[in-house]
């Protein structure tokens, strides 16, 4: 047998930065440059998560101590993570499901678990820019709807904080309202409080609630009821933003993410120092960095810290992996993770300073204890913000300033969710779809199934559907389950050292030793713990006091386990194709040292050499022609 057939038909012929390619297809593109990959991959990982979940925790478990356990496992868990994924991607010159299939045929199903669960949030994730567009738009007019009870959705029970704090003089306790009504006050009027703190933090008793439950999600008792058509029109804008995103692939997505990507940082620094001047925000930082150290032997904070990496690394969704794929052979994936894991934790720690110096404004000007109005979520951009920007002078300015930042924050996002199922799609079918304009219709066609599906969280009943999905189609359970098997399939099925020599041929040196042990033992057990953790806590099912027991429960495990039911599935296919060569790696992909072991512990071997030759002197050469200048 010569050293060609050896090798296999494709190895010989296809370049490093091309892969393998059926007949017919057409070939992958590639960033123009440096620049569009490490943006692009700081759109998508840089979201949400970083303004309103972060900065909560740190409160929660300790100030600055929270993140004693957050660096920790970010170093052991998050980043080897987003290094393997990348890595993978950029190998593989494959998207997050065929990626897999090139590595071990057996675990494909790995990569379609997450694209699963990357369709669900490609769903739902754009509502919460729907919710942020409509508030956009209201924040237009004058004075802001949220900021009074005069409004046709306002309830009796209904407090302005607002204007409470503007005349604060006019709800004292003496204060004599007899002539509006031409009434007799009773004699003990003066206990009356007519500014109950503890009764305004109650559902339905400050206009900013109201404005959130009645006028935005208009919740009823119905189990999903009619369509909001406003918001409809919302999602709808947001789709055709995030179509014409994506719709060229990375041709167009490279160049909205010099805008996309760094505008937000010049908003959020506009914001931080409009922040810090505020009165009381002295307060609130302080309690954003005052260290407990006893919260450090709590478990609670970190199984918080984990989850907060998880989020803050994008990891096991599939992005990572995609964005990577479209890397040259030889760019320094090394260099870039370590950039990315810097970005990702300064901008959250930078977003808590925002965050806290307006919750502590909002605390000094209510006289309220920040423990009260202290939240995370969507609680926190659509009812304590648009509190605190009411209270402002220019309210309008600040307030559509504050929702474009989110608004840029959270599109490229949910951008990089929907190439990475373009990408997956296409790469599964690349003779269909790599051919001109099927690009556009596949993005197309997954917009508008996306956004038929996202009419469910947009009627009276939607807020409960939204929980149910956001609860278990994007649970926890599901990354950590893919983020254990994704390292012990990297570590100890194709071999650690294997994919060690196969980033040294990409990177022209090995990495850090560290990380070859993190995904062999460290990774995959804090994963193993922190599942354990989240399968013990039960979640909650009440939504606004309509309990979703006992078939909320149903659905939401059925929601939970159709992304893990496609491992076993894959494995069953990989079974009925091919039983001989189930966990073989495809042989168009490159090996550095073929007749080294796979993967060696304390010098012994553990997984031996499959016995591929080594490269002939025109396939060195061809990467050698391959190379792009160094330097980012």
């Amino acid at each position: 047998m010569t050293e060609e057939k050896a090798r296999g038909p494709s190895a010989a012929t296809v370049g490093p930065d091309e892969g393998a390619r059926e007949e017919g297809a057409q070939p992958r593109g590639k960033w123009a440059d440096n620049k569009e990959f490490l943006l692009s991959t700081t759109g998508g990982i840089i979201g949400f998560g970083n303004l309103w979940l972060f900065p909560y925790l740190c409160f929660r478990h300790g100030g600055v101590v929270f993140l004693i356990p957050y660096f920790v496992l970010f170093l052991f868990f998050g980043a080897p993570l987003l290094f393997l994924e990348i890595a993978l991607g950029q190998y593989t010159s494959e998207g997050a499901v065929t990626a897999w299939r090139k590595i071990c045929p057996m675990f494909e199903g790995v990569g379609m678990a997450s694209q699963v669960a990357t369709f669900y949030l490609s769903t739902f994730f754009i509502i919460i820019l729907a919710w942020n567009i409509f508030y956009m738009i209201n924040s237009f007019k004058s004075p802001l709807p949220w900021s009074t009870c005069d409004n046709w959705w306002n309830t009796e029970l209904c407090h302005s904080r607002v204007n409470m704090l503007d005349n604060s003089h006019l709800f004292s306790s003496n204060t004599n309202w007899s002539f509006l009504n031409n009434i007799t006050l009773p004699e003990d009027f003066e206990s009356v409080q007519y500014f109950n703190v503890t009764d305004l933090s109650q559902p339905d008793s400050s206009s900013e609630e109201e404005f959130w439950r009645h006028r935005l999600l208009r919740v009823s008792d119905k189990l999903l009821g009619e369509v909001h058509w406003d918001l409809a029109l919302c999602l709808l804008l947001a789709w055709v933003m995030c179509y014409f995103c994506v719709w060229k692939g990375i041709k167009s997505i490279g160049k909205v993410v010099y805008f996309t990507a760094t505008f937000p940082y010049l908003l959020l620094l506009i914001l931080f120092f409009r922040g810090v001047t505020l009165p009381g925000a002295q307060q609130g930082l302080y309690y954003y960095l005052y260290p407990n150290f006893s919260r450090l032997a709590d478990s609670s904070a970190w199984e918080d810290a984990g989850m907060c990496v998880m989020y803050s690394c994008a990891t096991c969704h599939g992005v990572l992996t995609t964005l990577g794929s479209y890397n040259k052979y030889n760019r320094n994936c090394y260099r870039d993770c370590m950039v990315l894991c810097c970005v990702t934790c300064a901008t959250s720690i930078f977003a808590g300073f925002i965050v806290f110096s307006v919750l502590g404004f909002i605390s000094h000007t209510q006289n309220v204890p920040l423990e009260e109005i202290v939240n995370a979520g969507p609680t926190l951009i659509f009812i304590s913000f648009p509190l605190a920007l009411s209270m402002l002078p220019g309210s309008t300015f600040w307030t559509v300033l504050f929702f474009l930042t989110v608004l840029l924050l959270g599109v490229d996002t949910h951008f990089m969710l929907v190439e990475s199922l373009a990408t997956s799609i296409t790469d599964m079918f690349p003779r269909h779809l790599r051919r001109p304009g099927a690009r556009e219709i596949l993005v197309l066609v997954i917009a508008v199934v996306c956004f038929l599906l996202g009419l469910t969280f947009i009627t009276e009943g939607g807020i409960i559907a939204f929980h149910l999905v956001d609860q278990y189609g994007t649970s926890e359970i599901i990354f950590l389950f893919i983020s254990c098997l994704e390292t012990i399939i990297i570590g100890w099925v194709y071999g650690a050292d294997r994919f060690y020599d196969n980033i040294e041929d990409m990177i022209g040196y090995p990495p850090n030793p560290v990380i070859k042990y993190c995904w062999m033992f460290i990774t995959p057990l804090l994963s193993v713990i922190l599942l354990l953790c989240r399968l013990a806590n039960r979640y909650s099912l009440s939504v606004y006091g309509y309990n979703l027991e006992p078939m909320g429960a149903t659905i939401g495990a059925i929601i939970l386990v159709i992304p893990l039911m496609c491992i076993p599935l894959f494995i069953l296919v990989a079974l009925w194709r091919n039983p001989q060569n189930m966990i073989s790696s495809s042989s168009d992909l490159r090996q550095l040292r073929p007749h080294k072991p796979l993967l060696t512990l304390c010098k012994c071997v553990i997984l031996k050499a499959q016995g591929q030759p080594f490269r002939t002197a025109a396939e060195r050469h061809e990467k050698i022609m391959m190379e792009e200048p160094s330097g980012v």
